[in-house]
């Protein structure tokens, strides 16, 4: 069923008589055509930003909120990175929330895992609204903001770009590890970084450094490696060059877990000789003995405020004209892989490779 907005043509004392508010009637009100206004509304190329602020101005003061097509009406759509296995933890919960949310407002959610700009851009012409979450391609994200349908993200974007984004705190989080590790006496960091080619973990580097460039006694090294280069190959290179860690910063917790093991190999005791800290807390982190300290991502909330938005867009509480970013802030747990900083430097019990 479409909900129509309505408005009083005559004032009270004359009676009640209920006009529905359409796009003729913001294009009589504004001298525009039909086609124009539309193009205003839904956010398209094609009108100048004078012509879109005046409709915009005169649809909200007539109290117009664009009508969905009955067969979409009630379904909000969620669209996954299919090849984004590194985070495929974080988008259940992801998932888990936005269906959620959904549900709560009324609303049939709907999943979909590709990547391809054709599936994609099929998959929203079935919905009221659409999240897309994952390094998706950029022509995939304008082919759906094309449709004219509300569209939020979970990813990242170039600055100032024009979409509504759900994201966390990787800038912060960064910046927060540096300040605890410092705390704890730490003044030999590595950053885990694994592959250079995640946003968020570039965020995490970039937090993580404006607070140690803050230290002049404290020294900060990457490790970012691939299949073919390892963890073990790139630190055996820090040590030989004569920098010897006591604390790790993994860019996600599947790479603080690869860490702990290869360091306990090494015959690290983990905190004693070396603290190890990594990102997003998932299932892994309490599976593993010491427990890990971590950063936890707030994945439920994430698709809370994906369903959110699209729910607001639709029902024009958000300024149309004015593109949203909701942050979620993480948060640090302490457990048992952490501890103050020892007060000499382990090396390794025997030479890497030996």
């Amino acid at each position: 069923m479409l909900f129509w907005p309505w408005h009083y043509e005559q004032p009270l004392d004359e009676g009640l008589q209920l006009t529905r508010v359409t796009l003729a009637t913001i294009a009589e009100k504004t001298g525009l055509s039909k086609f124009a206004v539309s193009r205003a509304l839904s956010g398209k190329s094609g009108v100048s930003e004078e012509t879109r602020r005046l409709v915009q101005s005169v649809a909200a003061d007539l109290g117009y909120l664009r009508p969905v097509p009955d067969s979409t009406s009630n379904v909000l759509g969620i669209v996954f990175h299919d090849t984004d296995l590194v985070n495929s933890e974080l988008q259940v919960l992801v998932q888990s929330g936005f269906q959620s949310e959904a549900a709560r407002r009324g609303y049939q959610a709907r999943m979909l895992w590709a990547h391809l700009p054709d599936e994609v851009e099929a998959f929203a012409r079935t919905c009221a609204g659409v999240s897309m979450v994952g390094p998706h391609l950029k022509e995939s994200k304008y082919r759906v903001k094309e449709l004219g349908i509300p569209l939020s993200l979970n990813g990242w974007i170039d600055p100032l770009e024009r979409f509504d984004m759900v994201h966390g705190t990787d800038h912060e989080s960064g910046a927060a590890v540096a300040n605890y590790l410092i705390g704890l006496g730490h003044r030999r960091i590595v950053y885990v970084q694994g592959s250079a080619n995640y946003r968020g973990r570039i965020e995490r580097l970039y937090g993580l450094r404006e607070v140690v460039e803050q230290h002049p006694d404290v020294e900060l090294r990457q490790l970012t490696f691939d299949s073919e280069k390892m963890f073990m190959s790139c630190l055996s290179e820090l040590l030989d060059d004569g920098f010897h860690p006591t604390a790790f910063f993994c860019a996600h917790d599947g790479l603080a877990l690869t860490a702990m093991s290869e360091l306990m190999g090494m015959g690290y005791k983990i905190p004693h000789d070396a603290t190890v800290i990594g990102f997003g807390d998932f299932s892994a982190a309490t599976q593993i003995t010491p427990n890990l300290t971590t950063v936890k991502t707030q994945g439920q909330e994430i698709g809370v405020g994906l369903a959110r938005i699209l729910d607001d867009r639709i029902h024009q509480r958000i300024n149309p004209g004015v593109p949203v970013r909701l942050m979620l802030c993480s948060h640090l747990v302490e457990r048992q892989s952490s501890g103050p900083a020892p007060a000499h430097a382990r090396r390794p019990k025997a030479p890497l490779g030996a």
